[in-house]
């Protein structure tokens, strides 16, 4: 690991720690080599004093369990019927997950307990069929679980729950994080499966709105294992019950954990509530932020490279995009009051937030602060981007004499040869403010 990654993660310890988070794990990728590292994970995230739950599920054991044994089972996922021989088998089946995850818990020196904190009820007749031992969760015994918290233990919660006669019924894992969540005001819910997560033309989708989830599972059901489906249905529920954040990743991959937490660009598909998004002013703390931002983009020549001198002589022309407190994009715009004019410069979105609309939007704000400011025009110098101006952003190719004296000295200087794009400014009050 990097010192820079190290840097990285420091900036999201303040905001996590003492959070609550629900992680689920899939029987398979407990069943998985990987899954030795993820306790290591866990591991980390409770050295940075994070509060975590484990949930697991244990549809695979029970399934290969029930083979061995050569007994026909109902349902091994525990959201179909599950029979006295099903349910018999998924108490052996869960009990040694259980055993598993505690002796691996204990391998990487952390605390943890088997929590027996659900009260379940009968799932019930369902679509006129009984649904005989398949439980769902009545109520999270959350006093029992911050206990187990406070004094930096692990809670493990198997895919069982118990009634009030002590009965035992089998509770599908994905519903039980969402209760869990939910009742302990989790902080975020981690499903960890055998899915990379949302997938569309080969690309994951990074992050979907509670909305946009539901959306997906309605009309692009067909395109989900029904894993994933349950798990896309869950994570939305969690969102419209007050879980910010839910995170759906290939627990079969190192370090995908840590890489979603610790990153905005993150390796799955999160799902969130809300998004807390602003374009703000850039601050000296920043400037390193935007050189590392924009290198990439510096080296292929498509803008300017600017130092830490430069942004710092101009630091009240830049203006960042954030979400979540996390830097996505910049921009700056640099006022010729004279002419009139303003240049907007440094335009650059994150490769991975790219095609989300954040281009377009700080072309439109840095179109109304120019207004604002009284300016009649504004251009823009680009070797590459020309045809997102054009298109996107309805500006017109124009010559040199077009600039401002003093900017056109310096484009004459540069030998770049951009292009010149141009548009007007439209008054105050006529433009959508952007939204933050």
């Amino acid at each position: 690991m990097k010192v820079s990654d190290l840097r990285g993660i420091l900036q999201y310890v303040p905001r996590f720690r003492e959070k609550i988070f629900v992680v689920a794990v899939d029987g398979e990728i407990v069943a998985s080599p990987n899954f030795a590292n993820i306790l290591l994970d866990l591991a980390v995230l409770r050295s940075l004093s994070i509060k975590v739950i484990l949930v697991h599920g244990a549809a695979r054991q029970i399934a290969q369990l029930a083979a061995e044994r050569g007994v026909a089972i109902s349902n091994a996922d525990g959201t179909g019927i599950t029979d006295d021989a099903t349910l018999k088998v998924s108490i052996e089946a869960a009990t040694n997950v259980m055993t598993e995850i505690m002796q691996g818990l204990t391998s990487v020196d952390l605390r943890a307990a088997y929590a027996n904190a659900l009260i379940a009820h009968p799932a019930g007749i369902l679509g006129g069929v009984d649904q005989l031992n398949t439980g769902r969760v009545e109520r999270v015994d959350t006093k029992a679980l911050h206990l187990f918290l406070n004094d930096g233990i692990i809670p493990v919660i198997p895919p069982m729950g118990y009634d009030g006669e002590g009965k035992t019924f089998r509770v599908n894992s994905d519903g039980i994080a969402l209760e869990v969540a939910e009742a302990m005001q989790a902080m975020k819910i981690l499903f960890l499966s055998a899915s990379s997560g949302v997938v569309v033309n080969g690309e994951i989708v990074g992050q979907l709105s509670m909305a946009e989830a539901e959306e997906f599972v309605k009309k692009k059901r067909a395109l989900l294992a029904a894993s994933l489906v349950s798990k896309l249905e869950h994570a939305a529920r969690a969102c419209r019950l007050g879980v910010a954040r839910v995170h759906l990743l290939d627990g079969r991959h190192d370090e995908a954990l840590l890489s979603e937490v610790f990153s905005h660009e993150g390796i799955g598909t999160m799902v969130y509530s809300n998004e807390y998004q602003q374009i703000r002013r850039i601050f000296k703390k920043d400037v390193r932020a935007v050189i590392a931002l924009i290198r990439q983009s510096v080296n292929n020549e498509e803008l300017v490279k600017r130092t830490r001198a430069d942004i710092l002589a101009h630091l009240d022309d830049y203006w960042v995009l954030e979400i979540d407190r996390n830097l996505l994009a910049c921009v700056a715009v640099h006022l010729y009051p004279e002419e009139q004019k303003a240049e907007l410069a440094c335009l650059y979105v994150s490769k991975n937030h790219e095609g989300q609309g954040y281009g377009r939007k700080l072309v439109s704000f840095a179109e109304q602060l120019a207004g604002e400011k009284g300016m009649r025009q504004l251009f823009a110098l680009s070797t590459q981007a020309f045809n997102f101006f054009q298109q996107k952003g309805g500006f017109l190719e124009v010559g040199p004499e077009e600039l401002p004296a003093e900017r056109r000295r310096k484009y004459e200087a540069s030998a770049r040869n951009s292009k010149i794009m141009l548009k007007a400014v439209l008054p105050p009050g006529t433009l959508e403010t952007p939204r933050a």
